[in-house]
């Protein structure tokens, strides 16, 4: 499962804020590894510098040298609308009669494809098969005075999630949708604004956390500072996957630090589903901190049973079929001398597909495990996301096919057991209507009547998909 993006966002002249937005990214790239970008301002014209990979393999110190201003936005891709090709990294440029601003998009809009039917049919041209190029040229052509009434305008047409960061002239937005789907930050640096998708960011950059924007609220920075405007709704709608994997657990989202929310919803599996073992080990990193809750409250001592390697995946070197073949061994390497001849309680953070799991219980049972009892932070995924997460289609999610006994068995486990909703909410410590759990009951926030692939927005005519190249 992959979370769509991370957005940065900074006003503040005499900073140089490319590198600036540069290390912002580098703190989220754990929201996407597909592509980065940052445009810079500096009142009479936007740059733009985007490229396949990770930040570290994105930009080069001649490009940052480039990106000169005092107002820039910054993305981190994974492809949620749109493939994971260079004409769709962000941020990416929207231009209309003489008016041109440049936006990063963290979420998903489902009514992307009518909407840009809707304005290829006024003349509006498309670079791009993402959403996020929707949003941009949605709010040019949206009446208004001034970008807070074009913004409130287009907000009103869009239906899904959006955490936006944007550069519009001389001045830095942010805008969250009004279900408060994805996170957004504000903080201060040195006499400047930032706006963040995770608390880590501000954190990394010498930057002090202000407030988080609230849901359907826009925030305006210019040289007279930070204007906010709201759009009301009923439901709120955070995406509880959030807490359970998709931050860092040293973020704060709703007051709450994560890390000890996770080790809580641990905590909370012992007590649903007590076994005895010799060890409790938390699959790395995202299933650390609950691997250690567990552990606390069960008494079985923690231990690492695998160690990760955290550069797999980080090269663009193909690896040959021999190689490929070892799959999740490439990630992980057990402690073999230490796994032997013990039951393990193994807590990880979810399961979606269940492709990888019984990989991995393999590897424990290859390595000597005598019994691995499999405990997981999320409850059953039943049903697909339409909010900006990449996880799978309704037949795909293993939950929606099988029964928990009959998951068990396909995964290879002595026992498994999965967190309820219940216990996921008391672990977050937060009132239930505060969240999307979309996923495990199926009751959206907004209703959904049409499954939108993926790549929709490429099933078009090729002469509608010009290359940009940046």
């Amino acid at each position: 499962m992959h979370e769509s993006c991370g957005v940065f966002g900074i006003y503040a002249p005499g900073i140089n804020v490319a590198q600036t937005t540069f290390f912002a990214l580098f703190a989220l790239q754990h929201r996407g590894q597909e592509s980065a970008g940052i445009a810079v301002s500096d009142g009479n014209g936007i740059k733009l510098h985007t490229r396949m990979g990770l930040v570290s393999q994105a930009f080069t110190e001649t490009d940052l040298a480039l990106l000169q201003g005092y107002v820039g936005i910054g993305h981190n891709r994974y492809s949620t609308t749109g493939s994971s090709k260079p004409m769709n990294a962000q941020p990416i440029i929207a231009k209309s009669e003489g008016l041109s601003i440049a936006l990063a998009h963290n979420g998903n809009i489902i009514n992307a494809r009518l909407l840009r039917d809707e304005l290829q049919q006024r003349g509006y041209q498309f670079n791009t098969s993402s959403d996020s190029e929707v949003i941009g040229n949605l709010i040019l052509a949206s009446s208004g005075q001034n970008w807070q009434e074009k913004i409130e305008h287009a907000t009103h047409r869009l239906q899904g999630a959006y955490s936006l960061v944007i550069l519009a002239e001389d001045k830095l937005i942010g805008v969250r949708d009004p279900f408060g789907v994805r996170p957004l930050c504000l903080g201060t640096i040195d006499g400047g604004w930032c706006i963040a998708s995770e608390s880590c960011a501000l954190d990394h950059i010498g930057a002090q956390f202000t407030k988080e924007v609230d849901p359907g609220e826009t925030l305006v920075i210019d040289s007279q500072g930070v204007h906010s405007f709201r759009q009301e709704s009923d439901r709120k709608a955070l995406c509880i996957f959030e807490y359970i994997y998709f931050a860092r657990p040293d973020s704060i989202i709703q007051g709450k630090l994560l890390y000890p929310a996770r080790e809580a919803m641990g905590r909370i599996l012992s007590e649903e589903y007590p076994v005895e073992a010799d060890f409790v080990m938390g699959v790395p990193d995202s299933a650390t901190a609950a691997g250690i809750g567990y552990s606390h409250a069960s008494g079985i001592p923690y231990c690492e049973c695998l160690l990760k390697n955290r550069y797999v995946g980080r090269t663009f070197i193909e690896p040959e079929q021999r190689i490929r073949e070892l799959g999740v061994q490439l990630k992980f390497n057990p402690l073999s001398r230490i796994i032997a001849g013990k039951r393990l309680v193994v807590v990880d953070d979810s399961i979606v597909r269940g492709t990888t799991t019984p990989r991995v219980v393999g590897l424990l049972r290859k390595a000597g495990a005598t019994e691995v009892h499999l405990r997981i932070c999320a409850p059953p995924i039943r049903h697909p996301c339409f909010f900006g997460v990449d996880m799978a289609t309704k037949w795909e999610l293993i939950a929606a096919r099988k029964t928990i006994p009959e998951i068990r068995e396909h995964l290879g486990a002595d026992s498994l057991g999965y967190l309820s909703v219940d216990g996921l909410i008391r672990a977050v410590g937060l009132p239930r209507d505060m969240f999307c759990l979309a996923c495990f009951t199926g009751e959206y926030p907004i209703p959904v009547q049409i499954e939108m692939d993926k790549l929709a927005l490429e099933a078009l005519p090729q002469e509608d998909l010009i290359g940009a190249d940046h």
